[in-house]
Protein backbone atom coordinates (compact mmCIF):
# COMPACT_ATOMS: atom_id res chain seq x y z
CA UNK A 1 0.00 0.00 0.00
CA UNK A 2 2.72 2.57 0.82
CA UNK A 3 4.49 1.83 -2.47
CA UNK A 4 1.22 2.19 -4.38
CA UNK A 5 0.52 5.51 -2.66
CA UNK A 6 4.01 6.77 -3.48
CA UNK A 7 3.62 5.72 -7.11
CA UNK A 8 0.25 7.48 -7.29
CA UNK A 9 1.73 10.71 -5.93
CA UNK A 10 4.63 10.48 -8.39
CA UNK A 11 2.25 9.91 -11.29
CA UNK A 12 0.10 12.83 -10.19
CA UNK A 13 3.04 15.24 -9.97
CA UNK A 14 4.41 14.11 -13.34
CA UNK A 15 1.01 14.72 -14.91
CA UNK A 16 0.66 18.07 -13.19
CA UNK A 17 4.14 19.05 -14.36
CA UNK A 18 3.34 18.19 -17.97
CA UNK A 19 0.14 20.23 -17.87
CA UNK A 20 1.87 23.18 -16.18
CA UNK A 21 4.68 23.13 -18.75
CA UNK A 22 2.17 23.01 -21.61
CA UNK A 23 0.27 25.99 -20.19
CA UNK A 24 3.51 27.96 -19.73
CA UNK A 25 4.60 27.19 -23.28
CA UNK A 26 1.40 28.71 -24.67
CA UNK A 27 2.63 32.19 -23.75
CA UNK A 28 5.43 31.85 -26.31
CA UNK A 29 5.33 31.77 -30.12
CA UNK A 30 2.35 34.15 -30.17
CA UNK A 31 4.22 37.47 -30.09
CA UNK A 32 3.59 40.20 -32.68
CA UNK A 33 7.39 40.51 -32.86
CA UNK A 34 7.36 37.29 -34.86
CA UNK A 35 6.51 39.36 -37.94
CA UNK A 36 9.73 41.39 -37.51
CA UNK A 37 11.94 38.34 -37.07
CA UNK A 38 15.33 38.67 -38.83
CA UNK A 39 14.52 42.20 -39.95
CA UNK A 40 15.97 45.50 -38.72
CA UNK A 41 13.51 47.19 -36.38
CA UNK A 42 13.23 49.94 -33.79
CA UNK A 43 11.59 49.28 -30.40
CA UNK A 44 10.99 51.15 -27.19
CA UNK A 45 11.02 49.38 -23.84
CA UNK A 46 12.13 49.46 -20.21
CA UNK A 47 15.20 47.77 -18.71
CA UNK A 48 13.61 45.52 -16.07
CA UNK A 49 16.73 43.78 -14.71
CA UNK A 50 20.15 44.95 -13.69
CA UNK A 51 22.40 45.19 -16.77
CA UNK A 52 24.96 42.37 -16.91
CA UNK A 53 28.49 43.49 -17.71
CA UNK A 54 30.38 40.97 -19.85
CA UNK A 55 33.91 40.95 -21.22
CA UNK A 56 33.00 42.68 -24.49
CA UNK A 57 29.32 43.62 -24.21
CA UNK A 58 26.46 44.71 -21.98
CA UNK A 59 23.41 42.45 -21.67
CA UNK A 60 20.09 44.22 -21.16
CA UNK A 61 16.73 42.64 -20.41
CA UNK A 62 14.23 44.98 -22.05
CA UNK A 63 10.47 44.70 -21.59
CA UNK A 64 8.58 45.63 -24.77
CA UNK A 65 4.84 45.46 -24.11
CA UNK A 66 4.32 41.75 -23.28
CA UNK A 67 7.71 40.53 -24.50
CA UNK A 68 11.05 40.36 -22.70
CA UNK A 69 14.05 40.69 -25.03
CA UNK A 70 17.75 40.15 -24.46
CA UNK A 71 19.54 43.13 -25.97
CA UNK A 72 23.30 43.07 -26.46
CA UNK A 73 24.80 46.57 -26.46
CA UNK A 74 28.19 48.24 -26.30
CA UNK A 75 29.98 47.46 -23.04
CA UNK A 76 30.37 51.13 -22.19
CA UNK A 77 26.71 52.03 -22.70
CA UNK A 78 25.43 54.10 -19.74
CA UNK A 79 22.22 52.13 -19.16
CA UNK A 80 20.74 51.38 -15.75
CA UNK A 81 17.83 49.40 -14.34
CA UNK A 82 14.55 51.26 -14.88
CA UNK A 83 15.72 53.22 -17.92
CA UNK A 84 13.35 53.59 -20.86
CA UNK A 85 15.42 52.89 -23.95
CA UNK A 86 15.15 52.98 -27.70
CA UNK A 87 16.61 49.86 -29.31
CA UNK A 88 17.61 49.55 -32.95
CA UNK A 89 18.72 46.23 -34.39
CA UNK A 90 17.67 42.93 -35.90
CA UNK A 91 15.38 40.65 -33.90
CA UNK A 92 16.60 37.05 -33.82
CA UNK A 93 15.76 33.78 -32.16
CA UNK A 94 18.58 32.48 -29.96
CA UNK A 95 20.32 29.37 -31.24
CA UNK A 96 22.07 26.51 -29.49
CA UNK A 97 25.85 26.44 -29.74
CA UNK A 98 28.72 24.09 -28.97
CA UNK A 99 30.95 24.89 -26.01
CA UNK A 100 34.75 24.66 -25.97
CA UNK A 101 34.45 21.21 -24.38
CA UNK A 102 32.19 19.86 -27.12
CA UNK A 103 28.89 20.10 -25.24
CA UNK A 104 25.85 21.57 -26.97
CA UNK A 105 24.44 24.38 -24.88
CA UNK A 106 20.68 24.82 -25.17
CA UNK A 107 20.78 28.60 -25.30
CA UNK A 108 17.12 29.00 -26.34
CA UNK A 109 16.04 26.92 -23.34
CA UNK A 110 18.38 28.83 -21.04
CA UNK A 111 16.75 32.12 -22.07
CA UNK A 112 13.28 30.60 -22.04
CA UNK A 113 13.72 29.84 -18.33
CA UNK A 114 14.31 33.57 -17.91
CA UNK A 115 11.22 34.51 -19.90
CA UNK A 116 13.15 35.53 -23.02
CA UNK A 117 12.10 34.37 -26.48
CA UNK A 118 13.94 36.84 -28.74
CA UNK A 119 17.24 38.70 -28.71
CA UNK A 120 18.71 41.71 -30.49
CA UNK A 121 22.50 41.42 -30.82
CA UNK A 122 24.79 44.39 -31.48
CA UNK A 123 21.95 46.82 -30.91
CA UNK A 124 22.12 50.59 -30.84
CA UNK A 125 20.66 51.68 -27.51
CA UNK A 126 19.64 55.19 -26.50
CA UNK A 127 18.27 56.16 -23.07
CA UNK A 128 15.01 58.11 -23.33
CA UNK A 129 14.11 58.48 -19.66
CA UNK A 130 14.90 57.06 -16.23
CA UNK A 131 13.17 55.82 -13.05
CA UNK A 132 10.65 53.60 -14.81
CA UNK A 133 11.35 50.61 -12.56
CA UNK A 134 10.55 49.81 -8.94
CA UNK A 135 12.03 52.43 -6.63
CA UNK A 136 13.10 49.95 -3.96
CA UNK A 137 15.07 47.89 -6.51
CA UNK A 138 16.63 51.03 -7.96
CA UNK A 139 17.66 52.13 -4.47
CA UNK A 140 19.20 48.74 -3.65
CA UNK A 141 21.11 48.61 -6.93
CA UNK A 142 22.49 52.11 -6.32
CA UNK A 143 23.76 50.97 -2.92
CA UNK A 144 25.28 47.89 -4.56
CA UNK A 145 27.14 50.09 -7.03
CA UNK A 146 28.36 52.33 -4.21
CA UNK A 147 29.66 49.31 -2.30
CA UNK A 148 31.46 48.07 -5.40
CA UNK A 149 33.05 51.51 -5.87
CA UNK A 150 34.19 51.43 -2.26
CA UNK A 151 35.72 47.98 -2.67
CA UNK A 152 37.49 48.95 -5.88
CA UNK A 153 38.91 52.09 -4.25
CA UNK A 154 40.88 50.08 -1.67
CA UNK A 155 41.49 46.74 -3.40
CA UNK A 156 43.27 45.96 -6.66
CA UNK A 157 42.42 43.27 -9.17
CA UNK A 158 41.93 40.35 -8.98
CA UNK A 159 41.21 40.71 -5.24
CA UNK A 160 38.52 43.35 -5.82
CA UNK A 161 36.77 41.20 -8.41
CA UNK A 162 36.89 38.14 -6.17
CA UNK A 163 35.54 40.12 -3.23
CA UNK A 164 32.67 41.42 -5.34
CA UNK A 165 32.00 37.89 -6.54
CA UNK A 166 31.85 36.51 -3.00
CA UNK A 167 29.59 39.29 -1.75
CA UNK A 168 27.47 40.12 -4.77
CA UNK A 169 27.96 37.33 -7.30
CA UNK A 170 29.72 39.61 -9.81
CA UNK A 171 31.85 36.86 -11.29
CA UNK A 172 32.47 38.83 -14.51
CA UNK A 173 35.02 40.88 -12.58
CA UNK A 174 37.26 37.83 -12.12
CA UNK A 175 38.55 37.82 -15.67
CA UNK A 176 38.66 34.85 -18.00
CA UNK A 177 41.90 33.31 -16.71
CA UNK A 178 41.04 33.37 -13.02
CA UNK A 179 37.49 32.21 -13.69
CA UNK A 180 38.93 29.26 -15.63
CA UNK A 181 41.15 28.42 -12.64
CA UNK A 182 38.14 28.55 -10.31
CA UNK A 183 36.25 26.19 -12.59
CA UNK A 184 39.19 23.82 -12.92
CA UNK A 185 39.60 23.61 -9.14
CA UNK A 186 35.86 23.27 -8.42
CA UNK A 187 35.32 26.47 -6.43
CA UNK A 188 33.45 28.57 -8.99
CA UNK A 189 30.35 28.13 -6.82
CA UNK A 190 31.68 30.60 -4.24
CA UNK A 191 31.41 33.48 -6.73
CA UNK A 192 28.03 32.60 -8.24
CA UNK A 193 26.29 32.95 -4.88
CA UNK A 194 25.44 29.43 -3.80
CA UNK A 195 23.26 28.73 -0.79
CA UNK A 196 26.41 28.84 1.34
CA UNK A 197 26.92 32.54 0.59
CA UNK A 198 23.27 33.35 1.23
CA UNK A 199 23.30 31.57 4.61
CA UNK A 200 26.46 33.44 5.62
CA UNK A 201 24.74 36.75 4.91
CA UNK A 202 21.62 35.71 6.86
CA UNK A 203 23.74 34.51 9.79
CA UNK A 204 25.60 37.81 9.88
CA UNK A 205 22.38 39.85 9.79
CA UNK A 206 20.76 37.74 12.53
CA UNK A 207 23.88 38.00 14.69
CA UNK A 208 23.92 41.77 14.29
CA UNK A 209 20.21 42.09 15.08
CA UNK A 210 20.56 39.93 18.20
CA UNK A 211 22.17 42.91 19.96
CA UNK A 212 19.52 45.39 18.87
CA UNK A 213 16.00 43.95 18.74
CA UNK A 214 13.94 41.18 20.41
CA UNK A 215 13.49 37.72 18.90
CA UNK A 216 10.29 38.32 16.91
CA UNK A 217 11.62 41.54 15.40
CA UNK A 218 14.78 39.67 14.43
CA UNK A 219 12.58 37.39 12.34
CA UNK A 220 11.13 40.35 10.45
CA UNK A 221 14.56 41.90 10.07
CA UNK A 222 16.04 38.64 8.85
CA UNK A 223 13.29 38.13 6.25
CA UNK A 224 13.68 41.70 5.01
CA UNK A 225 17.44 41.18 4.75
CA UNK A 226 16.96 37.98 2.75
CA UNK A 227 14.57 39.66 0.30
CA UNK A 228 16.81 42.73 -0.04
CA UNK A 229 19.91 40.60 -0.63
CA UNK A 230 18.10 38.50 -3.26
CA UNK A 231 17.01 41.67 -5.09
CA UNK A 232 20.51 43.15 -4.93
CA UNK A 233 22.33 40.13 -6.35
CA UNK A 234 19.61 39.20 -8.85
CA UNK A 235 16.82 36.68 -8.60
CA UNK A 236 18.64 33.72 -10.07
CA UNK A 237 17.21 30.27 -9.40
CA UNK A 238 20.06 29.45 -7.00
CA UNK A 239 19.53 32.61 -4.96
CA UNK A 240 15.75 32.21 -4.84
CA UNK A 241 16.03 28.58 -3.71
CA UNK A 242 18.53 29.45 -0.99
CA UNK A 243 16.50 32.49 0.09
CA UNK A 244 13.30 30.48 0.48
CA UNK A 245 15.08 27.85 2.56
CA UNK A 246 16.81 30.52 4.68
CA UNK A 247 13.44 32.19 5.31
CA UNK A 248 11.96 28.88 6.44
CA UNK A 249 14.86 28.44 8.88
CA UNK A 250 14.13 31.83 10.46
CA UNK A 251 10.40 31.11 10.72
CA UNK A 252 11.06 27.71 12.32
CA UNK A 253 13.44 29.23 14.86
CA UNK A 254 11.07 32.08 15.71
CA UNK A 255 8.15 29.74 16.43
CA UNK A 256 10.16 26.97 18.03
CA UNK A 257 9.49 24.44 15.29
CA UNK A 258 11.80 21.75 13.96
CA UNK A 259 13.41 22.61 10.66
CA UNK A 260 13.53 19.73 8.17
CA UNK A 261 16.02 20.56 5.43
CA UNK A 262 14.65 17.98 2.99
CA UNK A 263 11.09 19.25 3.31
CA UNK A 264 12.27 22.84 2.94
CA UNK A 265 14.22 21.92 -0.20
CA UNK A 266 11.25 20.11 -1.73
CA UNK A 267 8.91 22.97 -0.82
CA UNK A 268 11.19 25.55 -2.41
CA UNK A 269 11.68 23.41 -5.51
CA UNK A 270 7.98 22.67 -6.01
CA UNK A 271 6.96 26.31 -5.57
CA UNK A 272 9.62 27.54 -8.00
CA UNK A 273 8.76 24.92 -10.62
CA UNK A 274 5.04 25.64 -10.34
CA UNK A 275 5.76 29.30 -11.02
CA UNK A 276 8.28 28.60 -13.80
CA UNK A 277 8.40 24.97 -15.01
CA UNK A 278 11.21 25.78 -17.45
CA UNK A 279 13.61 25.99 -14.51
CA UNK A 280 13.55 22.23 -14.15
CA UNK A 281 13.97 21.64 -17.86
CA UNK A 282 16.54 24.24 -18.89
CA UNK A 283 18.05 26.07 -15.91
CA UNK A 284 21.37 24.36 -15.20
CA UNK A 285 21.94 26.54 -12.14
CA UNK A 286 18.67 25.39 -10.58
CA UNK A 287 19.48 21.74 -11.28
CA UNK A 288 22.99 22.00 -9.80
CA UNK A 289 21.79 23.93 -6.77
CA UNK A 290 18.95 21.52 -6.04
CA UNK A 291 21.08 18.39 -6.40
CA UNK A 292 23.95 19.84 -4.34
CA UNK A 293 21.59 20.61 -1.48
CA UNK A 294 19.99 17.18 -1.81
CA UNK A 295 23.47 15.70 -1.53
CA UNK A 296 23.98 17.54 1.77
CA UNK A 297 20.72 16.11 3.08
CA UNK A 298 21.01 12.50 1.92
CA UNK A 299 24.66 11.73 1.19
CA UNK A 300 26.56 13.74 3.80
CA UNK A 301 25.17 11.75 6.79
CA UNK A 302 26.46 8.53 5.23
CA UNK A 303 30.02 9.86 5.17
CA UNK A 304 29.73 11.03 8.76
CA UNK A 305 29.13 7.41 9.75
CA UNK A 306 32.03 6.12 7.67
CA UNK A 307 34.64 8.43 9.18
CA UNK A 308 37.16 6.73 11.42
CA UNK A 309 37.88 7.99 14.93
CA UNK A 310 41.18 9.47 13.79
CA UNK A 311 39.48 11.21 10.88
CA UNK A 312 36.91 12.77 13.20
CA UNK A 313 39.66 14.81 14.85
CA UNK A 314 40.10 16.87 11.69
CA UNK A 315 38.98 20.38 12.50
CA UNK A 316 37.31 21.14 9.20
CA UNK A 317 35.76 17.74 8.62
CA UNK A 318 32.33 19.33 7.99
CA UNK A 319 33.75 21.06 4.90
CA UNK A 320 35.29 17.79 3.74
CA UNK A 321 32.01 15.91 4.17
CA UNK A 322 29.97 18.65 2.50
CA UNK A 323 32.34 18.83 -0.47
CA UNK A 324 32.37 15.08 -1.02
CA UNK A 325 28.57 14.86 -0.72
CA UNK A 326 27.88 17.74 -3.12
CA UNK A 327 30.49 16.55 -5.63
CA UNK A 328 28.83 13.13 -5.78
CA UNK A 329 25.35 14.67 -6.05
CA UNK A 330 26.19 16.94 -9.00
CA UNK A 331 28.67 14.62 -10.76
CA UNK A 332 26.23 13.20 -13.37
CA UNK A 333 25.04 16.70 -14.27
CA UNK A 334 28.61 17.98 -14.34
CA UNK A 335 29.68 15.21 -16.69
CA UNK A 336 26.68 15.77 -18.97
CA UNK A 337 26.60 19.58 -19.17
CA UNK A 338 30.25 20.57 -18.67
CA UNK A 339 32.38 17.51 -19.35
CA UNK A 340 35.21 18.73 -17.11
CA UNK A 341 35.70 17.13 -13.70
CA UNK A 342 38.11 18.59 -11.16
CA UNK A 343 40.33 16.03 -9.44
CA UNK A 344 41.47 18.57 -6.85
CA UNK A 345 38.05 20.01 -5.96
CA UNK A 346 37.79 18.25 -2.60
CA UNK A 347 41.20 19.44 -1.41
CA UNK A 348 40.72 22.98 -2.72
CA UNK A 349 37.25 23.34 -1.18
CA UNK A 350 38.51 22.18 2.21
CA UNK A 351 41.31 24.76 2.01
CA UNK A 352 39.13 27.61 0.74
CA UNK A 353 35.66 27.30 2.29
CA UNK A 354 36.75 27.93 5.91
CA UNK A 355 38.11 31.38 4.98
CA UNK A 356 35.16 32.46 2.80
CA UNK A 357 33.21 34.00 5.73
CA UNK A 358 36.27 36.03 6.74
CA UNK A 359 36.84 37.11 3.14
CA UNK A 360 33.24 38.27 2.80
CA UNK A 361 33.23 40.10 6.12
CA UNK A 362 36.52 41.94 5.62
CA UNK A 363 35.65 42.87 2.03
CA UNK A 364 32.25 44.20 3.11
CA UNK A 365 33.68 46.24 6.00
CA UNK A 366 36.49 47.60 3.84
CA UNK A 367 34.03 48.63 1.12
CA UNK A 368 31.61 50.31 3.55
CA UNK A 369 34.31 52.16 5.50
CA UNK A 370 35.93 53.27 2.22
CA UNK A 371 32.74 55.16 1.36
CA UNK A 372 33.46 57.38 4.39
CA UNK A 373 37.25 57.38 4.43
CA UNK A 374 39.74 55.47 2.31
CA UNK A 375 42.39 55.97 4.97
CA UNK A 376 40.27 54.41 7.71
CA UNK A 377 39.44 51.50 5.40
CA UNK A 378 43.09 50.58 4.77
CA UNK A 379 43.49 48.22 7.79
CA UNK A 380 40.36 46.30 6.78
CA UNK A 381 41.45 46.34 3.14
CA UNK A 382 44.81 44.90 4.18
CA UNK A 383 43.07 41.98 5.92
CA UNK A 384 40.70 41.47 3.00
CA UNK A 385 43.58 41.58 0.53
CA UNK A 386 45.42 38.88 2.48
CA UNK A 387 42.47 36.49 2.65
CA UNK A 388 41.44 37.05 -0.97
CA UNK A 389 45.04 36.61 -2.13
CA UNK A 390 45.15 33.31 -0.28
CA UNK A 391 42.07 32.08 -2.19
CA UNK A 392 43.53 33.25 -5.50
CA UNK A 393 46.88 31.59 -4.72
CA UNK A 394 45.23 28.27 -3.81
CA UNK A 395 43.12 28.27 -6.98
CA UNK A 396 46.05 29.23 -9.21
CA UNK A 397 48.44 26.71 -7.66
CA UNK A 398 46.10 23.73 -7.91
CA UNK A 399 44.83 24.72 -11.37
CA UNK A 400 48.38 24.53 -12.70
CA UNK A 401 48.91 21.01 -11.42
CA UNK A 402 49.00 18.51 -14.31
CA UNK A 403 45.77 16.53 -14.51
CA UNK A 404 44.02 18.92 -12.10
CA UNK A 405 40.92 18.21 -14.16
CA UNK A 406 39.91 15.60 -16.70
CA UNK A 407 37.60 15.79 -19.70
CA UNK A 408 34.86 13.26 -20.40
CA UNK A 409 33.47 12.57 -23.87
CA UNK A 410 29.88 13.51 -24.55
CA UNK A 411 27.13 11.01 -23.75
CA UNK A 412 23.34 10.87 -23.90
CA UNK A 413 20.93 12.10 -21.25
CA UNK A 414 19.90 8.54 -20.42
CA UNK A 415 23.28 8.00 -18.77
CA UNK A 416 22.50 10.79 -16.32
CA UNK A 417 19.50 8.85 -15.06
CA UNK A 418 21.53 5.63 -14.96
CA UNK A 419 24.24 7.32 -12.88
CA UNK A 420 21.70 8.77 -10.48
CA UNK A 421 20.03 5.37 -10.21
CA UNK A 422 23.40 3.90 -9.26
CA UNK A 423 23.97 6.65 -6.66
CA UNK A 424 20.46 6.08 -5.29
CA UNK A 425 21.01 2.31 -5.04
CA UNK A 426 24.33 2.86 -3.24
CA UNK A 427 22.66 5.29 -0.85
CA UNK A 428 19.90 2.79 -0.06
CA UNK A 429 22.50 0.06 0.53
CA UNK A 430 24.44 2.23 2.96
CA UNK A 431 21.26 3.27 4.77
CA UNK A 432 20.10 -0.34 5.08
CA UNK A 433 23.52 -1.44 6.31
CA UNK A 434 23.49 1.34 8.89
CA UNK A 435 20.02 0.27 10.05
CA UNK A 436 21.09 -3.38 10.32
CA UNK A 437 24.17 -2.42 12.34
CA UNK A 438 22.04 -0.42 14.74
CA UNK A 439 19.63 -3.31 15.15
CA UNK A 440 22.47 -5.76 15.86
CA UNK A 441 24.05 -3.36 18.34
CA UNK A 442 20.74 -2.94 20.11
CA UNK A 443 20.16 -6.69 20.46
CA UNK A 444 23.73 -7.27 21.64
CA UNK A 445 23.50 -4.53 24.25
CA UNK A 446 20.25 -5.88 25.67
CA UNK A 447 21.75 -9.35 26.05
CA UNK A 448 24.82 -7.82 27.67
CA UNK A 449 22.66 -5.96 30.17
CA UNK A 450 20.76 -9.13 31.06
CA UNK A 451 23.99 -10.85 32.05
CA UNK A 452 25.22 -8.01 34.28
CA UNK A 453 24.92 -8.86 37.99
CA UNK A 454 22.38 -6.85 39.90
CA UNK A 455 20.68 -5.61 36.77
CA UNK A 456 18.26 -8.45 36.11
CA UNK A 457 15.28 -6.59 37.50
CA UNK A 458 15.82 -3.59 35.29
CA UNK A 459 17.02 -5.44 32.20
CA UNK A 460 13.92 -7.35 31.23
CA UNK A 461 12.83 -7.09 27.65
CA UNK A 462 10.22 -4.43 27.06
CA UNK A 463 11.07 -2.28 30.05
CA UNK A 464 11.87 1.35 29.36
CA UNK A 465 14.66 1.41 31.92
CA UNK A 466 16.87 -0.79 29.74
CA UNK A 467 19.76 1.40 28.46
CA UNK A 468 20.26 0.89 24.74
CA UNK A 469 23.61 1.95 23.37
CA UNK A 470 24.09 2.71 19.68
CA UNK A 471 27.71 2.47 18.64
Amino acid sequence: APHLLLFSFALFFVGFGLVRTYVAAQSFNVSPLEQSLNHPTSLTGVVVREPEMRETSLHLYVKVEEDLLLVTADRHSAVLYGDEVSVEGKIERPKAFTTDLGREFNYPGYLLARGVEYKIPFAKVEVLSSDRGYRIISFLLVQKKRLMNGIESVLNEPQAGLGEGLLLGVKQALGEDLEADFRKTGIIHIVVLSGYNVMLVVAFVMFSLSFLVPKRLRLAGGLIAIIAFALIVGLSATVVRASVMAGLILIAQAYGRTYDMLRALLFAGVVMICINPFLLLYDIGFQFSFMATLGLVLIAPQFENLLTEGFKKIRFKEFLIATIATQIAVLPLLLYYIGEVSLVAIVVNVLVLPVVPLAMLTTFVAGVVALMSVTLALPFAFLAHGVLSYIVAIATFFANIPFASVFVPTFTLSWVFILYAFIGAALMWFSRKKSDNKSETRDWTIEEEKEMPGRAASALPGQSEVPIIFR
